[in-house]
């Protein structure tokens, strides 16, 4: 069996290759040595050793300069091919261009997301890349393969399972708030903890977030009625708005769904720690331009939003 290191030692050198490519144009060692700005010995070397790596003359003296053999002749394209093929990786990589491209960004993101982060960011991606789409992925427990596969661009919100072994980037924080029905009639301007926990509750069962919520109620041991469970954010507006239940959520959320249903926002009586919302991406794609582009228009758009008042 032929050992890598024999095979690679049976390769052409490149300075070689521009030698019988330049050669092959001009039939003159003179003007290959003003070209490569090497001395004719020098020339005359590599080509010697150009003759006895392939075994043939290649080029022949004549009145009219260095004609190639056949052999040179049917060596010419799989040379200039070589070439092309090296210039080709060593060429810096073209830039992202967002008003030609018409690439897909598939960002991993929770329903959340949807509603406060997805409409802001495709109205400036579609401002500056008309022909750029966007595609919103859940988050799972495969977000992480998706990213390294290159099958997912971006996660954005807050993923624990990501902090390890991916880039991630800070964008906002987010405290807690309560959502009630503005008429609610047991609830004035502050809501306590024994109120709190007297109240019926809508339960977001999905996201990193409610995990949070369920630990700090273990921990502080308070109990509450969850009367309603919903897999996400989809329709928690609609029942808070008809009811007297409680949602306790991240303010982002909160305040959007607040001002779509006419919604109370409380300060939430529970401590519930804050947390930061995050974009992730993986180191295999960490110096692609599209991707960089994508990531910095998300800087642009959240980083560092601060905590809006309640309303």
């Amino acid at each position: 069996m032929t050992h890598p290191k024999e095979i690679d030692a049976t390769l052409i050198e490149v300075k070689l290759l521009r030698l019988l490519d330049l050669l092959y144009d001009t039939r003159s060692v003179t003007r290959c040595a003003e070209l490569l700005e090497q001395s004719q010995p020098t020339i005359s070397i590599w080509l010697s050793r150009l003759r006895r790596e392939l075994h043939d003359p290649l080029f022949v003296r004549s009145a009219e300069g260095m004609l190639p053999t056949p052999r040179a002749d049917a060596l010419i394209v799989h040379v200039r091919d070589a070439l092309a093929a090296l210039r080709r990786l060593s060429a810096p990589e073209h830039g992202f261009d967002p008003a030609s491209s018409e690439r897909r960004f598939r960002i991993c993101m929770t329903d959340a997301s949807h509603v406060t982060m997805l409409p802001q960011l495709f109205a400036h991606v579609h401002a500056l890349a008309p022909s750029v789409t966007l595609e919103a992925l859940g988050i799972a427990g495969g977000t992480a393969g998706l990213l390294q596969a290159g099958e997912a661009d971006l996660a954005l919100g807050l993923v624990p399972e990501l902090e390890s072994g991916f880039y991630q980037q800070a964008l906002y924080p987010q405290d807690w708030i309560c959502l009630v029905n503005r008429y609610h009639q047991r609830i004035g301007e502050q809501l306590n903890l024994e109120r709190y926990g007297r109240e019926g509750h809508v339960g977001i069962l999905s996201g990193s977030g409610s995990t949070l919520l369920r630990e700090t109620l273990k921990a502080q041991q308070v109990e509450r009625r969850v009367a309603i469970e919903l897999p996400g954010f989809l329709g928690l507006a609609a029942i808070v708005s008809t009811t007297d239940l409680i949602a306790t959520v991240p303010r982002h959320i909160g305040n959007a769904l607040a001002r779509s249903a006419s919604l109370r926002i409380l300060p939430c009586p529970l401590p519930i720690p804050p947390f930061i919302v995050k974009q992730y991406w993986h180191a295999r794609f960490h110096h692609d331009s599209g991707n960089r582009w994508l990531r910095e228009m998300c800087v642009s758009l959240f980083q560092h939003e601060p905590l809006a008042a309640a309303c």
